[in-house]
């Protein structure tokens, strides 16, 4: 997404100054949605997370054999990605070849996984998945426009009053 002004950061506003700050970001969102529904110029806003923190959510214990179960199913669709791509280029027992690799995929994804594993020697013995989230969204808005979007965002059912008035 690109301004259309050579040079210009699309990510960048004019002298920002602090509209709005918000606990999650649906609600910074909501505060900017009803700004566009009252036909204020939205490209003068920014919303921007602050205060990051990465979250880890624990999803299970890994064992040998969660381990082995993983690698091969991964190492299966790496085979039969792998063998679709080939099939492309082959005339002859395209389905022999798509199994073949498919096979060869998982004993790979099997090997690879184990290895992995072995080489950790326990000191990672669960699966997880991780995320960065913003603690706050702080809407910003160019300073030319600021007290237009803050008289407009008052209107808004539920807003905060005015620190700024």
């Amino acid at each position: 997404m690109s301004s259309g002004i050579p040079g210009m950061n699309p990510l960048r506003l004019e002298f920002p100054q602090s509209l709005a700050v918000y606990d999650d970001y649906a609600a910074a969102q909501k505060a900017v949605d009803f700004l566009s529904d009252n036909k204020f110029p939205v490209e003068h806003l920014m919303i921007v997370g602050t205060d990051l923190k990465r979250v880890e959510r624990i999803t299970g214990r890994l064992t040998w054999g969660r381990v082995a179960v993983g690698g091969i199913l991964s190492g299966l669709w790496l085979g039969l990605f792998v063998g679709l791509i080939f099939s492309f280029f082959v005339n002859e027992d395209v389905l022999a070849m798509i199994l073949s690799t498919v096979l060869l995929g998982a004993l790979f994804g099997l090997v690879w996984a184990l290895l992995g594993y072995a080489f950790t020697r326990g000191q990672r013995d669960f699966s997880s998945v991780t995320q960065v989230v913003a603690t706050r969204y702080e809407v910003l808005v160019e300073h030319k426009v600021a007290a237009q979007a803050r008289e407009m965002l008052a209107k808004l059912p539920g807003a905060l009053p005015d620190p700024f008035a």
